[in-house]
C-alpha cells in the first residue's frame, strides 16, 4: 500500500522531524495564530492534501495538526461548531484522521518516544518542550507514525515554517481575493530533477454529508414490537474508554467505546456493552441500534422512555422510538448513569 501501514520511519526520517518541531517551537506560530486559520499541503507521494491547523493560543495544547483529506477538514469544522453546544463529546476530536505534532511535558511520553529522542542524541528540557509525535485513525487510540506519516508531516512541517510567518506579516494571507468561494490556500509540489518546488494554490474543498448506514435484525425487531411495554425508563450513553485494547502487540490499538444503559427509577445498570471500531468507526456506529434491540429482547419489554444525553445519541433512537412506540427525551445530566458511567471508569 502507497501509505505503508506497517513500515516504521527510517532514523533519517525521525532526524527530519525533530528538527522540524525544534524550528517550530522556536518560531511559536501560535502566538499569532488560531487553529481555525487553515491552509493545506499537498503530499507528493499520494497527491492527497492535508489541512493545517496551529493550536496553542490559549497556551494550553502546543500543537501543528495535520487532517488528512477533505472529509476530515469537513469533520474539523463540524466539531467547531459543536465544541460551543451540549452535543459535544470529547472523543470526537479522536474520529478526525489527522497526523500531529505537539509539545508535552516530559512524563507524558512513552519509553518508544523517549528512545527515540536519546538514540538522535537529543536533549530537551522543561514543560511543554518535548515533542511527540502522533497518528490518530478514527476508532483507534493515538499512535507512533508511519514511515509514510512522517514522511508527509515532514513536508506538513516545513511548510508551516514557510506559510505561517506570513501571518504574522500579513493577518490576512489565508483569505483568498474572492472569500465567498470558500477557497483554502494549498502548498503544492512539482518535481524539478530531484528537488521538489512547493508552489501556491488557491483550491476548492468539497462539502460531505456525514451518514451512518444503521444495521438492523428485522426478524428480531418483529419480535421485540410484540413484547408488552413497560412503564420503566432507561437512561442510556454511548462514549469513548480512555484506554487501549490491543489485541497484537505491537500492532495500532483500539479506543474502546461503550453504550451504557440504566434503568433510571433504581439506577439498575441494565447493559454495558463494550464496542470497538472494527472493521471501522461507521460500522461500529451503525450498529448501536441492533445492539439497543438485543438488550430490549433481553429485557422482554419495551421501555416508555429512554432518556439521552443530546441530539447525537437521539439519532441513533429515532427510528426504533417510531417502530417501538417509546419516547426519546434529551436531559443534560442523568439521574443514575453519569454515577454508573464514574464508577466504571474508576474500575478501568
Amino acid at each position: 500500500m502507497s501509505k505503508e501501514i506497517t513500515q516504521s520511519p527510517t532514523t533519517e526520517e525521525w532526524r527530519a522531524l525533530y528538527e522540524d518541531a525544534i524550528r517550530i517551537k522556536s518560531l511559536a506560530p501560535w502566538e499569532w495564530m488560531t487553529e481555525d486559520e487553515i491552509f493545506g499541503v499537498k503530499d507528493p507521494e499520494t497527491g492527497e492534501t492535508g489541512y493545517v491547523s496551529v493550536m496553542g493560543a490559549l497556551g494550553e495544547h502546543l500543537s501543528v495538526t495535520v487532517y488528512l483529506g477533505a472529509q476530515a477538514l469537513d469533520q474539523f469544522w463540524l466539531l467547531v461548531t459543536d465544541s460551543y453546544t451540549v452535543n459535544f463529546r470529547p472523543e470526537t476530536v479522536l474520529e478526525i484522521p489527522q497526523l500531529q505534532l505537539s509539545f508535552q511535558n516530559r512524563d507524558e511520553l512513552t519509553k518508544k518516544d523517549r528512545d527515540i529522542i536519546k538514540s538522535l542524541g537529543l536533549k530537551f528540557r522543561g514543560r511543554m518542550t518535548w515533542p511527540m509525535f502522533r497518528s490518530i485513525w478514527p476508532g483507534h487510540f493515538p499512535w507512533h507514525l508511519t514511515g509514510w506519516e512522517a514522511r508527509f508531516l515532514h513536508h506538513v512541517l516545513q511548510q508551516t515554517l514557510e506559510v505561517t510567518p506570513r501571518l504574522k506579516e500579513d493577518p490576512e494571507a489565508l483569505l483568498p481575493e474572492d472569500e465567498e468561494n470558500g477557497l483554502y490556500l494549498v502548498r503544492t509540489p512539482r518535481k524539478k530533477g530531484d528537488a521538489l518546488i512547493w508552489e501556491d494554490a488557491w483550491t476548492s474543498v468539497s462539502t460531505f454529508t456525514h451518514t451512518v448506514p444503521l444495521v438492523m435484525d428485522m426478524n428480531l425487531l418483529r419480535s421485540v414490537k410484540r413484547l408488552p411495554k413497560s412503564k420503566a425508563s432507561i437512561e442510556m450513553d454511548f462514549f469513548a474508554l480512555p484506554f487501549q485494547i490491543q489485541e497484537k502487540r505491537g500492532e495500532r490499538p483500539f479506543l474502546p467505546y461503550m453504550l451504557l444503559s440504566v434503568e433510571r427509577e433504581q439506577g439498575i445498570i441494565l447493559d454495558s456493552d463494550l464496542m470497538v471500531a472494527d472493521p471501522d468507526l461507521t460500522a461500529m456506529k451503525g450498529k448501536i441500534p441492533l445492539k439497543i434491540v438485543e438488550l430490549f429482547a433481553r429485557l422482554k419489554m419495551r421501555p416508555r422512555v429512554v432518556y439521552v444525553r443530546d441530539d447525537y445519541m437521539a439519532s441513533y433512537l429515532e427510528k426504533l422510538a417510531n417502530e417501538l412506540g417509546f419516547k426519546i427525551r434529551i436531559t443534560p445530566t442523568f439521574r443514575y448513569l453519569d454515577g454508573a458511567r464514574k464508577a466504571l471508569l474508576e474500575h478501568f
